[in-house]
This record gives C-alpha cells, sequence and structure tokens, in this order.
C-alpha cells in the first residue's frame, strides 16, 4: 500500500449508518413472519398433511360454513380490544392488526405473539404505554371470565347434557389447578413486595386499568363490544367445530359440542401452548369420546378444525402482519 500513488490507494468502504439498519430492520422483521412459518410447516407438517386428506373427504358445504365461522372470529377479538380502550381505533387496521395477531399468537405461546402485535398497534395510534398495557390486562381478564360464564350457563340450561362423572378432574388435578391458580395470584404481589423498585410501577400500572375500566363501564357500546364479544368468541371457536364434525359425520349435536369446547378449553385453557394447541386438542378430544365418539372421528374434526383455524389463515396473516410492519402500522 505505501508503493502505490495516493490516487490509487482504495478508499475504506463508508460505515453503515444507523438510519440504514434502521431501514432495513422492517424489512427483516416483514420476513420473520413467513420464515416462522416455514419452519413450523417442517416441523409439523404430518398434521398437515393429514388433517388436509381428512378434509378432502368432507362435505365441502359444512368446510365452508366453518370458514364463514372462522372469519367471525377475527371480528370478535376485534370488538373485544375496541371495549378495552375509550378512544375510538380505526375499524378496518384493528381488524387487521387482529388478523395479523392471529398468525402471530399461533407462534408463540401464552397469546404472547397476539399481544404483542396488539401492543405495537395501539403504540402507533397513540395510546401510552401504561394505557395500552392496561387494555390487554383488561381483555386477558374478561375473556376468561365470559368463557366461564358462558359455560355456567349451558351447565344451568342443559344439566344432564354431560356426563360429569367422566369428564370431572380427580382430586389430585384439582389440587393442582388450584395451586396454579393461587400461584398466578400471588406470585405478582410477593414480586412487588420483595422488590421494592417494582412498586411505584406496579401501583402506577393499577391505578391506570382501574380508570380506565370504571370509564369504560359507563359507555354502554363498550360494555357491549368488551364483554358481548368475550362471550361470543368461545360460541364461534365451538361452532366451527361443529361444522368440520357436521362434514365428517360427527354424532353430535351443536349443543354438546360447544358444552364439550367450553369444558375442556375451561379446564386446561390456561396452559401456555402456543395458540392452545395441544392441552386443549387432547382434553377436547376426551370430552367428545364421553358423548361416545369414535377416537379417529374425534381425532379427525380436531385435526380439521386446526387446519381451517390455524393452517388456512396462517399464510394470509402473515402476509398482513408483515405488510402492517412494511407500512409502519406496527
Amino acid at each position: 500500500m505505501s508503493l502505490l500513488p495516493l490516487d490509487e490507494i482504495p478508499a475504506p468502504a463508508p460505515a453503515r449508518s444507523p438510519a440504514a439498519a434502521a431501514r432495513l430492520l422492517p424489512r427483516l422483521l416483514s420476513v420473520l413472519p413467513l420464515l416462522l412459518i416455514g419452519a413450523w410447516a417442517a416441523v409439523d407438517w404430518r398434521t398437515l398433511y393429514d388433517g388436509a386428506a381428512r378434509l378432502g373427504s368432507a362435505d365441502p358445504w359444512w368446510l365452508l360454513a366453518a370458514l364463514f365461522f372462522t372469519c367471525l372470529g377475527w371480528l370478535a377479538p376485534a370488538c373485544v380490544r375496541q371495549g378495552a380502550l375509550p378512544e375510538r381505533l380505526p375499524p378496518w387496521l384493528l381488524l387487521a392488526s387482529q388478523f395479523a395477531a392471529g398468525a402471530a399468537n399461533h407462534v408463540l405461546p401464552a397469546s404472547i405473539g397476539a399481544h404483542a402485535v396488539t401492543l405495537r398497534f395501539l403504540r402507533g395510534r397513540g395510546i401510552p404505554l401504561g394505557r395500552a398495557a392496561a387494555s390487554l390486562a383488561l381483555y386477558s381478564l374478561v375473556r376468561p371470565i365470559a368463557k366461564t360464564a358462558v359455560f355456567l350457563v349451558f351447565l344451568l340450561a342443559f344439566p344432564d347434557l354431560l356426563r360429569l362423572d367422566e369428564v370431572v378432574p380427580d382430586r389430585r388435578t384439582l389440587f393442582l389447578a388450584a395451586g396454579g391458580v393461587t400461584f398466578g395470584l400471588t406470585a405478582p404481589l410477593l414480586l412487588v413486595t420483595a422488590v421494592p423498585p417494582l412498586r411505584r410501577p406496579a401501583l402506577t400500572f393499577v391505578r391506570t386499568a382501574l380508570t380506565d375500566a370504571r370509564r369504560l363501564h359507563t359507555m354502554p357500546s363498550r360494555v357491549l363490544a368488551l364483554w358481548g364479544g368475550a362471550a361470543v368468541t368461545p360460541l364461534l371457536q365451538a361452532t366451527v367445530i361443529a361444522c368440520v364434525g357436521a362434514s365428517l359425520g360427527l354424532p353430535m349435536t351443536w349443543a354438546q359440542v360447544t358444552f364439550a369446547f367450553l369444558a375442556a378449553s375451561t379446564a386446561v385453557g390456561a396452559v401456555p401452548a402456543p395458540g392452545g394447541i395441544g392441552p386443549v386438542d387432547a382434553a377436547l378430544v376426551f370430552t367428545m369420546t364421553a358423548f361416545g365418539t369414535p377416537l379417529g372421528l374425534a381425532t379427525a374434526t380436531l385435526i380439521g378444525y386446526r387446519v381451517i383455524t390455524v393452517w388456512v389463515p396462517l399464510l394470509p396473516g402473515a402476509l398482513v402482519l408483515s405488510a402492517l410492519v412494511h407500512r409502519k402500522v406496527l
């Protein structure tokens, strides 16, 4: 290099500026959902293949009805999200964000993916972080309460619908469930008590959440969207299962399928699995067999349900998620 003329010495490569890296990050994030789908398809390809083969011999009209109720199932969470905030959100962007959140929800456990997408959406609409987090907490609290209320209504309306002696968990399972609920309620309190720096943010969050909850429950439209959407969501999910079962010849009525789904999802819905896949499926197959459904038919129904509600919307949802990231909506 010292022997070369000064005008022939190559100039050092310009360092990548932070602005260029910031422009590259959204592109990488927009491709990430597609990469996750490819990885998941490679791991779970057998389920996808078996479900598609089963649905190939099913009644297409019932499958079309199942797809219709699946689409309504994206509208109900959007109503609940709107009901958890006093501010009015853009309806179409809200619906698109929930459609995209559904794709993220099937990748990460315990609804972390859906909450992350929704949090980014709310922050992009100018909602402060504390109030956005409070709305997510209210959303997470209302949904299981509403589902349990619907389940109790079914218990009162159809007391002899299910043979409870076959599906009620034993004492050990009840103790484990009670221990899990107790730990979930006391652990945050103990953590805040033991770590003083967390007390002030925790108290601020609780005050914000209570203030918004009181304000929302003075607005009839928000109450209807919040509680009505939360109550309708499990009914729509059960209706999708009933439609898939009808296409395969499942010998169960809509009320029986709905009761079985409510019982299964209420019992093991708190298990942190991606999209509830796994624990809810096993519990639902167990409750369906309690009605006399053959195990193979119950399993085929659940596989078809997952194909329609997970795999069919997954690629469009990932594309919508990528588009929202690219347009900086998220």
